[in-house]
């Protein structure tokens, strides 16, 4: 997660040539479901049958993170993407955002929206954060979980977490910056590139950069539109980074098997890479960062005595858009257990 956030000065290609079929879903609310502390969540729900599938998204993302795999889980199953609070078209939530509490609101909602569980939880990077403290709160209520490459920061090394930590906190200065420019009318507000790459907008920086090649025009103008004027959804994502060393303690000490409920764990071998066509320099470095990556993953393998750990190949940390079957085929895996 953190490479992601350092890199968040928006390292992007333009342009949006092969749109995920049936993104304008994304580009309206779908059900505004209350969480119970003052936040509504926004569900984009498509597709019937149980478990439902929910997806929760990495940080600085929301509900179209999930554009191109969640069509084709409602083939098979009810499938559920949600925007946490103050981002996309939920309303704002108490602050501040920590994981219990997003994972708390996320179980509120689904019960007050009559979307029964026990659920398959999907998790993207920080989202699996989330899936995690649900499981920890909610065991009854879960299914399955698949993290696709999710932050395991709470389960490496107190080196590696305190670098991680300090990375995270380190930008939230930066973040506020473009959150005070745009508050003050100011959208066209950049910070400065890293060398050999163009100014771009602050509010570019959401998901992997904007645009993005997998969304159509019009999601990716929606996207850059709440990304210039929500500024709720400012507020929330730098409560969520401030909030991410207390998370990962919280994890660690809330953590709890989850018996036989199968366990997914999808590695990229490039955590924290956006796009394999820009990726970071081969070097010692960066071996030994993604190594330690996997194998902090690999701890939670003792999460369930049904978990499997995956490593895909030629993909960035977004497998959902690099090697989606994978992510689909590992999710139908889960919900046919489940359903046995």
């Amino acid at each position: 997660m953190i490479r992601q956030v350092i890199s968040i000065a928006l390292l992007l290609v333009s342009g949006a040539a092969a749109a995920a079929p049936g993104d304008e879903i994304y580009t309206r609310p779908g059900q505004l479901l209350d969480a119970g502390d003052g936040a509504k969540l926004n569900f984009t729900c498509i597709g019937s049958g149980s478990p439902t599938v929910v997806f929760d998204s990495g940080w600085s993302d929301w509900a179209p993170a999930w554009a191109v795999v969640q069509p084709r889980i409602a083939e098979f199953t009810r499938a559920c993407s949600y925007d946490r609070a103050g981002a996309g078209f939920s309303q704002p939530g108490p602050m501040p955002r920590t994981t219990e509490r997003i994972a708390t609101e996320l179980h509120t909602a689904l019960r007050n929206g009559s979307i029964g569980g026990p659920y398959v939880l999907v998790g993207s990077a920080f989202g699996g954060d989330h899936v995690r403290a649900f499981a920890d709160l909610f065991p009854k209520d879960v299914a399955g979980l698949v993290m696709v490459d999710g932050d395991a920061s709470d389960v490496d090394t107190p080196e590696n977490r305190k670098s991680d930590d300090d990375g995270g906190i380190s930008y939230v200065p930066k973040f506020r910056q473009c959150r005070d420019a745009i508050a003050a009318g100011n959208i066209t507000y950049g910070l400065p590139p890293p060398p050999g790459r163009p100014t771009r907008m602050c509010a570019q920086g959401f998901f992997r950069g904007l645009p993005d090649t997998e969304w159509s025009p019009e999601l990716n103008a929606k996207l850059l539109d709440i990304a210039q004027h929500n500024l709720a959804m400012w507020d929330a994502d730098i409560s969520e980074m401030e909030q991410a060393p207390a998370d990962e303690i919280w994890l660690q000490q809330h953590r709890r098997t989850l018996g036989s409920t199968p366990v997914r764990i999808l590695t990229s071998g490039n955590h924290g890479v956006g796009h394999l066509d820009r990726p970071p320099e081969p070097d010692i470095e960066q071996l030994k960062y993604e190594y330690d990556r996997a194998v902090a993953q690999s701890h939670w393998l003792t999460l369930s005595t049904d978990a499997k750990q995956i490593f895909v190949k030629g993909s960035s940390e977004y497998i959902q858009f690099d090697q989606p079957d994978i992510v689909v085929d590992t999710v139908r895996e889960v919900v046919e257990k489940a359903r046995r």
